[in-house]
């Protein structure tokens, strides 16, 4: 089983509330699981694999929370070859061209670093779903799979 370090972008706990959901499921079914909501870079460094699940402010914007660890991430630019990674972006397509800009640009980043991803990027629409997890069940089972 896989050591997962969850790290959440959320300005309103819907990504936070959806992240606990995750990582229940993810114990339940052996995993060890951290849920970072202040991550940090050595946090980032020190995980075997990486879940970013983050909600989008603003015109497509990171959370505030995660906001400086994403930052950390570009200008440190610590390679993460060898680390599984997946995102799950939160998001609302009424916003058109900014619809889960956060995990876009977490996402964009994770390849930058040379993450491997295990499978794409799971955009969640609040439009279509009003309580996510019914998004990132399936997403999550398949996931977990190929750890």
């Amino acid at each position: 089983m896989a050591n997962i370090a969850i790290f959440v972008g959320s300005m309103y706990g819907n990504a936070e509330n959806l992240a606990d959901t995750v990582a229940k499921q993810l114990i339940n079914q052996g995993h060890g699981v951290n849920v970072h909501m202040d991550g940090t870079i050595e946090q980032v460094k020190q995980a075997e694999t990486l879940l970013f699940i983050s909600s989008t402010t603003g015109q497509g914007d990171l959370p505030d929370n995660i906001y400086p660890l994403f930052l950390q991430l570009q200008s440190q630019f610590p390679m993460l070859t060898g680390k599984k990674a997946g995102v799950i972006a939160l998001g609302d397509s009424s916003y058109g061209d900014t619809f889960c800009g956060a995990g876009r640009q977490i996402d964009g980043l994770l390849q930058e670093l040379a993450a491997t991803q295990v499978m794409p990027r799971l955009d969640v629409d609040a439009c279509e779903y009003f309580e996510p997890w019914e998004a990132v069940e399936a997403w999550l089972q398949d996931w977990q799979a190929q750890l």
